[in-house]
């Protein structure tokens, strides 16, 4: 889930790498893509990139584990690299609170096509701390939660790319920031969530999307693109108020209602809310709704018996943003932005809003208790094609868990992302072209990742990827020769993910 050569995305300097050593020695990650549900492909990192899936935080949809019970010991049986810390952990868990620290590094670089070849590093260290406040303070149903990111390194994508699609969900300028900072309470079968919230945490969220490194398989491109400083996403949140409620037939309904720009002001979101503490309200309001179906899924109750079926999840959802949008091709005139006469002054549209559905479905399993298993997914999002760069966004993939005999928390997965240009900004591209002999006309991105996870051990995950792009942002003309596209783009990487 993150921003491409736009608003998101930007070239960042150099970080404080020496940052991700002290960090180790305490403090939990709050993940920059979704958790892995039932029948997803186990993972590393809890799921964008992050997004999901990817999908980078599941600390606020359950209270933290009881760090008391028994676990492995050893090196390459634990969960994390530095265990219970000399009985730190479980101690702490004893009153409520849960850490520790993700660190995920990886190397990425094109071999054909883009602006310029070459590669680039990008690592994200996550650090957070959660809290059970019935365990801490008597108080039943209540979780704190904080979270921050050190960045470091260079993105990629806006160095030689150029895509809509973000190659990896953790690319973000260089900085040490807060990420995310509420309290939520839980009433029975409904929960309410207050504060600084990122949205690709919870809404949107493909599970088996999570296996794939490319930003658009976490937070959509439609949203990252369209919405005001892309949106409440990693590495930005908004204030809001969140609620949930979870009925016993596989029912699930999820809605807020959050400031609607993240970072105001004019130039890159990210340096206008450098620290992420800037908690801003009264930029309009960001309205989002999503109503889940889950199917055949195990109970958690151990005894009960295991579902016929497999398991699935489909979703359907909106969000309406009340801020005024730049219509993307025509003036206040009605005439092309691109044409002589204009006045320069794009056309002001109220609103902004899209609608979007998730399928997650087992489709194979090679039997009840076996983790071989596959799965597919698709989403696909609209909006409406004056206001938006990004009017339609598709993506859709199937993945295979424990691939090999002896590798049973592996996962190959391939999918395919798509990325149309919204109609008036095709017609002012066009227009370009019909005043600046062989300006290109723009379309459509389409984008293919094929990804391998090889989980080392349980707290290690090493990912090797291959993306390829087709019409870099739908078209736009390299600017070391404007008569040309940017050429298609063939990029390799290697990601390696620790949990401390």
């Amino acid at each position: 889930m993150m921003k491409k050569i736009h608003k998101r995305r930007l070239l960042g300097s150099g970080g404080p790498l020496a940052m991700s050593a002290v960090l180790s020695l305490g403090l939990v990650p709050c993940a920059f893509a979704q958790t892995a549900g039932e029948g997803a492909p186990a993972q590393a990192a809890p799921s964008s990139a992050a997004p999901s899936e990817s999908a980078p935080g599941a600390a606020d949809n359950a209270a933290p584990a009881d760090q008391t019970a028994a676990a492995p010991t050893g090196l390459w049986e634990r969960s994390n690299l530095l265990g219970d810390m000399g009985g730190l952990r479980p101690w702490l868990g004893n009153y409520g609170v849960t850490f520790n620290l993700q660190e995920t590094s990886e190397y990425m670089g094109n071999v054909s096509g883009g602006t310029n070849r070459g590669g680039a590093y990008q690592g994200l260290t996550q650090f957070g701390l959660v809290v059970d406040t019935q365990k801490a303070f008597g108080l039943p149903g209540g979780t704190f939660n904080v979270s921050g990111l050190q960045i470091h390194g260079t993105s990629l994508t806006a160095r030689n790319l150029q895509t809509l699609q973000t190659a990896s969900g953790i690319e973000a300028d260089a900085a040490t920031r807060l990420w995310e900072l509420w309290y939520q309470q839980s009433l029975g079968n409904v929960d309410v969530k207050i504060g600084q919230q990122s949205l690709d945490q919870e809404f949107m969220i493909s599970q088996y999307a999570a296996t794939f490194m490319n930003a658009a398989y976490g937070w959509p491109v439609l949203p990252s693109t369209d919405l005001p400083a892309g949106g409440p996403a990693y590495p930005l949140s908004s204030l809001g108020v969140r609620a949930r409620a979870q009925f016993a037939n596989g029912v699930t309904v999820l809605g807020g209602v959050f400031d609607g720009n993240p970072a105001p002001g004019v130039g890159d979101p990210q340096k206008l809310n450098a620290s992420g503490t800037n908690f801003n309200l009264g930029n309009g309001a960001l309205v989002i709704g999503e109503l889940q179906y889950a199917i055949n899924q195990p109970s958690s109750n151990p005894s009960d018996p295991k579902p016929a079926g497999l398991p699935g999840t489909y979703k359907i959802g909106f969000w309406y943003n009340s801020n005024r949008f730049d219509d993307q091709g025509f003036d206040t005139n009605g005439l092309s932005l691109a044409n002589p006469a204009s006045n320069g002054v794009p056309a002001s549209h109220r609103g902004n809003y899209s609608i979007y559905a998730v399928a997650d479905q087992m489709v194979w399993r090679a039997g009840p208790d076996s983790p071989q298993s596959l799965g597919v997914f698709a989403r696909i999002m609209g909006a409406p094609g004056d206001r938006n760069l990004v009017d339609l966004s598709v993506n859709a993939g199937v993945t295979l868990k424990a691939p090999f005999k002896g590798r049973d928390n592996d996962t190959v997965g391939l999918a395919l992302g798509y990325a149309k240009i919204g109609s008036h900004a095709q017609d002012l591209a066009s227009a370009q072209g019909t005043l600046t002999a062989g300006f290109p006309s723009r379309s459509a991105e389409t984008m293919l990742e094929a990804t391998y996870q090889y989980q080392v051990a349980p707290w290690w995950m090493l990912q090797a990827d291959f993306q390829y792009f087709w019409r870099p942002a739908g078209g736009i003309p390299d600017p070391e020769n404007p008569s040309q596209r940017i050429k298609d783009e063939a990029v390799l990487g290697l990601r390696t993910t620790i949990q401390f």
